[in-house]
């Protein structure tokens, strides 16, 4: 996610006062508001994009060996929006092993998976701003 100008100096200013409360202006509010609201959309449609893709993710899955490079190419896009393969996907990996890129793609999931591993996760409290000052 990435923020504008704008977008940065209401954070600050957020931040700032979540840090050192003062008095707030009702312009200051409403831009805290607005900044929330804008996160809050960012993360629903983020949200949306990761269930369509999960959704693609099994039409390509059911309609394997056929849609074998579809498949690989939408699990990548999956992965990197923060999905973890369930039991299908890895089945689905290892029925394409013969494939070079499902054999790389399932090594590399074999990794995100091993115990140990770190996976960025964002607590529940930073998903969305629950209060705002005045």
């Amino acid at each position: 996610m990435a923020f504008g100008a704008e977008e940065l100096r209401v954070l600050r200013r957020a931040l700032a006062l979540a840090l050192n409360p003062s008095p707030v202006s009702p312009e200051e509010v409403q831009a805290c508001l607005r900044l929330a609201e804008s996160l809050d959309e960012a993360m629903r449609e983020g949200a949306r994009l990761r269930a369509f893709l999960v959704a693609d993710l099994a039409r390509y899955r059911a309609a394997l060996p056929g849609s074998a490079a579809g498949y690989l190419t939408l699990l990548e896009e999956a992965l990197g929006a923060g999905y973890h393969p369930d039991p299908a996907d890895l089945a689905a990996l290892r029925t394409l092993r013969g494939n070079p890129a499902a054999a790389a793609l399932l090594q590399d999931v074999r990794v995100r998976l091993a115990p140990g591993a770190t996976r960025p996760a964002v607590p529940a409290s930073r998903t969305h701003l629950l209060a705002l000052p005045g």
